[in-house]
């Protein structure tokens, strides 16, 4: 095949970066933190507020 029959896409330089899965798992793991972060937080200030860290009487 000669560079005059060649497509487009055929050259791997031609392609584009495969940047995408690797930024999906990144925001799915800064998700994940997130969450676990924030309903930690909460617990902690329904605890707070239900008296379980206030010394007994």
């Amino acid at each position: 095949m000669s560079e005059a029959e060649e497509q487009p896409g055929d050259r791997p330089e031609d392609d584009p970066p495969r940047r995408r899965p690797a930024l999906v798992i990144l925001a799915v793991v800064v998700a994940a933190l997130l969450v676990c972060c924030c309903s930690a937080a909460v617990g902690l200030l329904i605890s707070w507020s239900a008296g379980l860290f206030h010394p007994g009487a």
